[in-house]
Formats: structure tokens, C-alpha cells, sequence
């Protein structure tokens, strides 16, 4: 009986310290590869529409896997009483380490979680023209869980925090269409010909090489222009203009609207179109003897 009793604890410790353990570390590594397959496709398919290398996002399999073997190795602690004391003990001081580490790495944490953000709602992407609140815009030069790159018109390179872009209003001029629609804005004096210089605008811009037709065929079949000007305001010494030109491409239409500002100032110079300076009257007082 002595023995008996012995092989029976012995294949039961066995099971208990040896067949479980593995058996929680295969379970482990097959739900790993799963989650590793299933993320790996839907990274893939997010990098192709961002235009931006899925390699960028490795860390995010290996995060996945590393959770997964952490939780299997905690499973295995409590489920070998031998080893439930020492489990505590280690579990403790790695909670406290992994605190501090956490609170260390805040910031660093915030730009992953907004970079992943971006990966799976998609802002922007790589290529595209973009304002960040009024002070940075550019094309978007690359993507990453930390931090986008943009490249200015200056083609100076600005690296901003994805924490921080996900708190600013974001302007996307090529997000689904390239097509712009700028505003040229000329002021002429309240005695000027008024139609006239509507007329110049709209000739003008219809003659510069980067404008574009985009009215629609209702449009065309109503007769509607097509450069748009309108009478939008009158300021103190001015009667304001506005055309609206549409170009292909956002740097299209700046290189058009600063060509027409020039090319219109010339057409009033030459038809007597006046841009009048602002006029102040000033009235003096003669001071009365005492």
C-alpha cells in the first residue's frame, strides 16, 4: 500500500508540476500565433492604406506574445502551491518595478496609444496635405506609433508627438479629393466699375494654366460661370471682391492665387481699376484765447 500510495503521489505531483505547466505554455503558444495571425492582418491591411511599412508595427505581435507568456507564467504560479508563496513575493516586487516604469513612461505610452489611434481611424496618411491647429503645416512624410513626420514648405522635417496631434483640430486637404477651391480676394474704390472688375478677375483666372472646370453638368447646362466672383463686403474705403478658382492640387492653387494677384493688379493698373489706400480725415481744432 506504502508503495502504491507513493507512485500515485508520485504521477500526481508529476501532472501537477510537470504535464500542466506544459500544457498551459502550448495553450499559450497557440493562442499566441493566433492573435500574432489575425494582428498581423489587420496591420497589414491598415499599413497598405496609410502607405507606411507594417515592420513599423512588429513591437505590437511581440507586446501580444509577451502578455500572453506572462499571464501563462502567472497561471502556472498559482497553480503550483510549492511555488504560490515565492509567486507572490516575485509578482510583488515586479508590480511595484513595473509602477514606477509606468509612471515613467507616461508620456511614451500616450504617443503609442494615439499612434495606434491613427493607425485605425485614419486622420491622415502618408502624401497627405495637412494643417495641425494654425501653426504646422506640410505633407505628411511618415507615420509611427510615436511620433508623425512632416515635411513643411520649407521642407524643413517636423516631428510631432502623436499625443499631440490627436488633441488638435486636423485640416486634410488630399484626404479624399485633391481638388481646391481658393479664394481670390481683390478690394477696389466705391467710384471704380464695379463690373468691370469682375470681369478682369474672371478672365483672368480663367486663363492661368492650373485652373480647372469643376462645375457640374447642371451647372453647365444652367449657364452658371465658371469662375464664380462675388461682391462679399463693403469695407471702409473699399468694395471687396472674391473669385473663387479650383485647381488640382492645394500647392496648384497657392502658385495660382499669388500668379492672379499679380496678373489682376496689372489688369487694374491698365483698365483703371483703383485699389484705393485707406483715406482718414483729420480735423483740427484751434484752441480759443483765453
Amino acid at each position: 500500500m506504502n508503495i502504491k500510495n507513493l507512485l500515485l503521489d508520485s504521477n500526481s505531483k508529476f501532472i501537477e508540476y510537470v504535464v500542466v505547466p506544459l500544457l498551459i505554455l502550448v495553450i499559450a503558444f497557440i493562442l499566441s500565433k493566433v492573435l500574432r495571425a489575425i494582428l498581423n492582418k489587420f496591420v497589414t491591411g491598415a499599413s497598405s492604406k496609410l502607405n507606411v511599412d507594417p515592420t513599423k508595427y512588429n513591437f505590437l505581435k511581440n507586446a501580444v506574445s509577451f502578455v500572453i507568456f506572462t499571464l501563462a507564467v502567472v497561471v502556472i504560479f498559482q497553480t503550483i502551491p510549492a511555488l504560490r508563496a515565492y509567486g507572490v513575493t516575485l509578482f510583488a516586487s515586479a508590480g511595484i518595478l513595473a509602477a514606477i516604469v509606468g509612471f515613467a513612461s507616461q508620456s511614451a505610452f500616450s504617443n503609442i496609444i494615439s499612434g495606434i489611434f491613427i493607425v485605425i481611424f485614419k486622420p491622415f496618411r502618408v502624401g497627405d496635405l495637412i494643417n495641425i491647429g494654425e501653426i504646422h503645416a506640410g505633407t505628411v512624410e511618415d507615420i509611427t506609433l510615436r511620433h508623425t513626420i512632416i515635411r513643411n514648405f520649407e521642407n524643413r522635417r517636423i516631428v510631432i508627438p502623436n499625443s499631440i496631434i490627436s488633441e488638435q483640430t486636423i485640416t486634410n486637404s488630399t484626404l479624399t479629393d485633391d481638388k481646391t477651391c481658393m479664394f481670390v480676394l481683390m478690394s477696389i474704390s466705391y467710384d471704380s466699375d464695379i463690373d468691370l472688375a469682375m470681369t478682369i478677375m474672371q478672365e483672368e483666372a480663367m486663363a492661368h494654366p492650373f485652373h480647372i472646370d469643376n462645375r457640374t453638368q447642371e451647372d453647365i447646362d444652367n449657364g452658371n460661370p465658371d469662375v464664380v466672383v462675388r461682391l462679399v463686403n463693403f469695407g471702409e474705403s473699399s468694395v471687396n471682391l472674391r473669385a473663387s478658382v479650383w485647381a488640382n492640387h492645394p500647392s496648384d492653387g497657392f502658385a495660382m492665387k499669388c500668379d492672379l494677384h499679380k496678373s489682376i493688379k496689372e489688369r487694374f493698373d491698365k483698365e483703371g481699376i483703383e485699389i484705393p489706400y485707406p483715406y482718414r480725415t483729420i480735423v483740427y481744432k484751434e484752441k480759443k484765447d483765453s
